[in-house]
């Protein structure tokens, strides 16, 4: 965005410059002056509803609300002269006529802006001796209740549901002092069930399902991490009592969502809890998996992988990771398939072709990658495919907030009439499938199209020519070649064009950055270049690494099934659901090692099964789609479950004293973090940002080094399409979720 034109102004005689049409409120916030509000909420319409931002303005014949003022040059504020003081007194003493004063009770006590007020301006007595108006509480769903009696008429609740979420779920109902927050269903809500009115709400009336009457604030700790769900990265922070995870939120607005979140970051954390967890390793005896010691689970994997490999060689063991195992666990991964084992058989399930993307990209990856922020402030916005709204969400909020702030145009091209549809400037609606022949005809004006179409994307054509900032963000249906023509069209335009591909879990965008592909090394490099042999055979300390790329996962999956293959390591996912038939099983396999914190289709299947700990109980790193890398931590020990850093860890020391591969000697995912940072230029982020909860933008570039191929198998790059209530094969242990009517919708 353009400079803007600094203006001076004084407040409590202290003179700051602030950017022209800023408002005093947020003028006062600049010198850390304290103008308290409850109705104010940046980012949100103005409401000036609770006139406890009242100050003194020079020549003014009254007090004014600062959240409504604009700032002007040369203008004279006071906030805290005694005509100030008494007025946020007798507001307070009028908010609290009908207020109940149950503190002790209330879920909000600890945290509540209306007890803090009090606790500075109020008075100690009341004017009022009129009986207080009550009301039951109501439940409107079960993640939230609410409490008329101690509604303070904010409006916040109503704004963010409006304008932020685009939902308007929330109104006002009835006038004077019996107004109410009413829902859209009369006596309960259908909606997203986010939950930001719950957080966003500076009292107690709107409270959460998962945590109320659970604690107090005082009595746990807050940790921040990463959203364990989609591939957004959204911060959030855990409320941790007795190692329980008691509730998750964002209200230090920190993270690259600032004060978003979807349900499943919000609620989505009970997983950790289930009764269903795997607890112990279990160990196959007949038809059936037993509970076995560690030491014992650890001796038969190691014992039994080495077998594989003596038997049938290192083509015969295949090796299929997790897009939510941190990056240090998916960089552990692939140097155990390709370092211990020789093999290059190593992919997951991919939900997005970033592959594609930087090698489309090559050299101009680093300027060419859009970051979130970047995002909510472009100027034009052109989304291919996806549903942002139910499968990235804060990409749909960062779009629905640029257009709120800045007037950002959306342009779609979709199959389907997405909830973002009635936001957009131009939607052009195809077949399903028609997305590559859509850009090729953009990009070279070729290929045979229906006339109706044509028109459209002329017209389409015509209005991103004239954008000189662009955002590309673009699902799994384009892919390959495709994204290569993608890439075409978007350096055929005049303006900047920037590119985001949308996958699907956590850490989907750090699978394929650390080297979870066949043909691709952590960074990118292509298994084929000799120079990149050279630099990881050095590094690992080991044997010649193959030069040719391995299987895929679903042609793991038909090889175990056909048995060509004899042998698989599967850490974190459940490939007989998403590569094979069900009905098959695990094929003709001697061997299926399985990493995972439930008993999954396919570790039910499997001879070994080791019990992981959850994103929740681990530190790393993750990478989110947009390729900002952030801290994950650990919000609670577990007892039985183990890392996936140090199950891999366990397992390459037994198999070093069998006589095969090195040892890893890391003692902490922070040391493969710092290899990391070495073997991948684009990972070698500030640590400063990291450290202190930020996220820093890792700049991928491909190295044209080797045969790089563009095209990919149909059906390789497949999206889960799940909704806001759906998380893969984790979702249907967030019992919360799963309980919610909108759920099954």
């Amino acid at each position: 965005m353009p400079d803007q034109k600094l203006i001076k102004l004084k407040i409590n005689d202290r003179e700051v410059q602030v950017p022209q049409g800023t408002l005093v409120i947020e003028a006062t916030r600049r010198l850390g002056t304290e103008v308290p509000s409850f109705c104010y909420y940046p980012g949100l319409s103005l409401q000036a509803a609770c006139r406890m931002c009242l100050v003194e303005i020079e020549k003014a014949p009254k007090l004014q609300t600062a959240c409504t003022m604009v700032a002007t040059d040369g203008m004279v504020v006071r906030t805290d002269t005694e005509q100030v003081r008494q007025a946020r007194k007798y507001m307070l003493e009028f908010l609290l006529t009908n207020h109940p004063l149950d503190c002790p009770v209330c879920d909000k006590g600890g945290e509540c802006e209306l007890q803090d007020m009090v606790f500075r301006y109020g008075a100690d007595s009341s004017r009022f001796v009129e009986e207080k108006i009550h009301r039951p509480e109501e439940k409107w769903s079960e993640l939230v209740y609410y409490d008329a009696p101690r509604c303070i008429l904010c409006f916040r609740c109503v704004r963010v549901c409006d304008e932020g979420m685009d939902v308007k779920a929330l109104g006002v109902g009835m006038r004077g002092a019996n107004s109410v927050i009413i829902p859209n269903r009369g006596d309960h809500l259908e909606c997203e069930e986010c939950g930001m009115c719950i957080d966003i709400c500076p009292v107690g009336a709107l409270t959460s399902g998962t945590y109320r009457y659970k604690t107090r604030p005082w009595e746990m700790q807050y940790v921040p991490t990463v959203c364990a769900h989609c591939s957004n990265g959204c911060k959030t922070t855990l409320s941790v009592r007795n190692h329980e995870i008691l509730r998750a939120n964002n209200r230090d607005l920190s993270g690259i969502n600032g004060d978003f979140l979807c349900v499943k970051g919000r609620f989505g954390f009970d997983f950790t809890n289930h009764k269903e967890r795997i607890r112990q390793p279990l160990v196959r005896r007949g038809d059936k998996l037993l509970p076995v010691s560690w030491e014992e689970a650890a001796q038969a994997a190691a014992t039994k992988l080495k077998a594989a490999h003596d038997a049938g060689g290192k083509e015969a063991i295949g090796f299929i990771g997790s897009n939510r195992t941190s990056n240090e666990e998916n960089y552990l991964l692939q140097r155990l398939a390709r370092a211990t084992f020789g093999t290059n058989n190593i992919d997951h399930h991919r939900t997005a072709d970033y592959a594609g993307l930087i090698t489309a990209l090559g050299d101009r990856a680093a300027d060419s990658l859009l970051t979130m922020e970047q995002l909510y402030r472009s100027k034009a916005v052109l989304v291919i495919g996806n549903d942002p709204s139910n499968q990235n969400p804060l990409v749909a909020w960062q779009i629905r907030s640029g257009i709120r702030h800045f007037g950002t145009k959306l342009f779609l091209i979709n199959a389907n009439e997405i909830k973002l549809k009635h936001k957009a400037q131009q939607f052009v609606k195809i077949a399903p499938g028609q997305e590559a022949a859509i850009f090729k005809w953009l990009a070279h004006e070729e290929g045979q199209l229906l006339t109706e179409l044509v028109e459209q994307l002329v017209q389409l054509k015509a209005a991103l020519e004239a954008e000189s900032d662009l955002a590309i963000v673009f699902g799994a249906e384009l892919y390959g070649a495709a994204i290569a023509t993608l890439v075409a069209f978007g350096s055929k335009l005049p303006g900047k064009a920037r590119y985001m591909a949308l996958g699907d879990y956590s850490n989907s965008r750090g699978a394929a950055d650390m080297g979870l592909l066949p043909d691709r090394f952590p960074g990118y490099a292509y298994v084929g270049d000799p120079h990149a042999h050279e630099s990881f055979e050095k590094l690992w300390g080991c044997g010649p690494i193959p030069t040719t790329p391995g299987l895929t996962a679903p042609q793991m999956v038909e090889a175990a099934q056909s048995g060509k293959l004899k042998a698989l390591y599967v850490v974190g996912a459940n490939p007989l659901v998403h590569f094979g038939k069900l009905s098959e099983g695990r094929g003709k396999l001697d061997l299926l090692i399985v990493q995972e914190m439930f008993l999954t289709e396919t570790a039910k299947a499997a001879d070994i099964v080791l019990p992981a700990a959850s994103a929740y109980e681990k530190d790393g790193t993750v990478t989110n789609t947009s390729g900002e890398m952030q801290l994950v931590r650990k919000g609670a020990e577990v007892m039985g479950p183990r890392s996936d850093f140090d199950l891999m860890r366990i397992l390459s020391h037994q198999l070093e004293k069998l006589g095969l591969g090195k040892a890893f000697h890391y003692k902490t995912p922070g040391a493969v973090f710092e290899e990391i940072r070495k073997a991948v230029p684009a990972c070698n982020v500030p640590l400063a940002g990291l450290l202190t909860g930020g996220a820093e933008a890792t700049r991928a570039q491909f190295s044209r080094n080797g045969h790089a191929p563009y095209d990919i198998p149909v059906g390789l790059i497949r999206s889960a399409n799940d909704t806001l209530f759906t998380s893969g094969t984790l979702g249907r242990w967030c019992t919360m979720m799963e309980s919610l009517p909108e759920a099954d919708t």
